[in-house]
């Protein structure tokens, strides 16, 4: 059930108004009915995962428990290490198990030896990269008593599986999001129109900008040998924005999306496409996977303190890690390396926090000294998206060696009956909608609001595209 389908505007109008009406003020049956809708739009996909969801979420509402009463810390750490296990287990099973094989397959191979080994058919469970960091980062609070156990299994049910962010996140932490099931939620008409204005942002972003990248996007990726540099060129800047309008547009939704039902979700993208270093780019992109790496993964191994070679390997660690973490590819492994080496110079120079303030640019020289510093970061983001595209890594190499040898910048007429121009110029109009709302939520600010309100849904509805490029691309991880 895609946000961007009808059938999902007919179940979410359904649930807001059986929420907020016959349910209005009984915060134990909404909850209920939460959890129940929650299940039904996860079964919706393919009901037999439904299961997974059950029993993470059975496992560590025990495991949470568990730890509140225990004090001893040997059978604290046993807890931990079977919560660790669960989750990292189904994951790793259905997420890299094929992987794996097919790897090892490939190593005997390479050396002359046939083995009886084959892959597996496993389909992977939308959304189980997300929901199994939420019910993890649960434990993991508990265990540093960080935070209390809860008592309360239908809230906590409804905490894992809250389907606006079930299933390409924000990645909510219990500490933020659980207490929020507890309290006698009140429609607030100021918080719905603001959530509102996030779902529309969020699907003009999805299917007019996301969605018209992606055809250009797959024309050129599927036909790099045939063309030309420029053309190139704007293939990764448009699966920059592809990729950038997909995911964050998806948040966007599920954050208006929470707000209509009285909920409040952090925030997880903040404008990644003006930060002025690779270190800025991380804090702006998808704010609550850098948040939960750095706190579950980074910090405990040091973070950037100790010796040159500590924060070298930390740094690798976590990008290698983050990479992995989005599909089983060496392609993303190949990915956050190159990230890890874009972000190793400013961890050593000690600069990694040196962009914290809001980013502007003044007619002056600090001015154009900020200007060039996000088109390069923009640009050495782009070209590291080119691994993160391509199917293989040697398909990304030779696709940045025909970028670079080519030399010829002249205007292509693509197989979809379009002109590189069409992309240039919508791309323009969002890149400026989102410069002058960049220390904002969404663009309806100020006086005119309401009209670039109806003209941003006009345009959804004449330039959208509704095709097979309908997914959300963070699905498949």
């Amino acid at each position: 059930m895609l946000f961007n389908s009808f059938t999902f505007l007919i179940f979410f109008i359904l649930v807001f108004f059986i929420y907020w009406f016959p349910l209005k003020n009984k915060t134990k049956v909404q909850n209920v009915f939460i959890l129940l809708s929650s299940y039904v739009f996860y079964a919706w996909w393919d009901w037999r995962f439904l299961g997974l969801i059950v029993a993470s979420t059975i496992v560590d509402y025990f495991i949470g428990n568990h730890l509140g009463k225990q004090q001893a810390v040997k059978c604290r750490k046993i807890l931990l290490g079977i919560s660790i296990i669960f989750n990292l287990g189904l994951l790793c099973y259905f997420k890299y198990a094929n992987f794996f094989i097919e790897n090892w397959i490939l190593a005997w191979d390479s050396v002359g030896v046939k083995t009886n080994v084959t892959s597996l058919q496993i389909i992977l469970p939308v959304g189980i990269s997300f929901y199994t960091f939420q019910t993890l980062s649960y434990t993991i609070d508990v265990y540093r008593k960080n935070l209390k156990p809860t008592h309360n299994f239908i809230n906590f049910a409804a905490f894992v599986a809250f389907f606006p962010q079930l299933v390409a996140g924000p990645i909510e932490r219990a500490s933020h999001l659980l207490p929020q099931f507890t309290l006698n939620r009140k429609f607030d008409y100021n918080y719905a129109t603001s959530g509102l204005y996030l779902i529309v942002w969020g699907l003009f972003k999805k299917i007019v900008i996301a969605d018209t990248c992606a055809t250009y996007v797959n024309t050129i990726f599927d036909n790099y040998e045939t063309m030309n540099a420029l053309s190139l060129l704007l293939g990764a800047i448009y699966f920059a924005f592809q990729i950038y309008g997909d995911f964050s547009g998806y948040s966007d939704i599920a954050i208006g999306l929470s707000r209509l039902l009285g909920f409040d979700l952090k925030q997880n993208f903040n404008k990644p496409y003006f930060s002025r270093n690779i270190a800025e780019f991380w804090r702006r992109w998808h704010i609550s996977l850098s948040t939960w790496f750095r706190d579950y993964l980074y910090i405990p191994l040091g973070g950037s303190q100790g010796t040159k070679v500590l924060k070298v390997r930390n740094v690798f660690i976590i990008f290698l890690v983050s990479g992995f973490w989005h599909g089983a590819n060496w392609t993303f492994v190949f990915w956050g390396a190159l990230n890890a080496f874009y972000f190793l110079p400013l961890v050593l120079l000690n600069t990694n926090r040196k962009h914290l303030d809001a980013v502007s640019i003044k007619a002056n020289k600090a001015g154009l000294i900020t200007f060039y510093d996000i088109v390069t970061t923009f640009l050495l983001v782009t070209l590291a998206w080119v691994f993160f595209r391509a199917p293989t890594i040697t398909d990304a190499f030779a696709y940045l060696i025909r970028l670079f040898s080519n030399h010829n910048f002249s205007i292509q007429y693509l197989t979809i009956e379009r002109y590189n121009i069409e992309a240039i110029l919508l791309l323009f109009l969002f890149t400026v909608l989102e410069w002058c709302s960049r220390n904002y939520e969404h663009p309806f600010k100020g006086r005119f609001n309401n009209l670039l309100f109806v003209i941003v849904i006009v345009l959804i509805i004449t330039l959208g595209v509704y095709s097979e490029h309908a997914n959300f691309i963070y699905f498949q991880f």
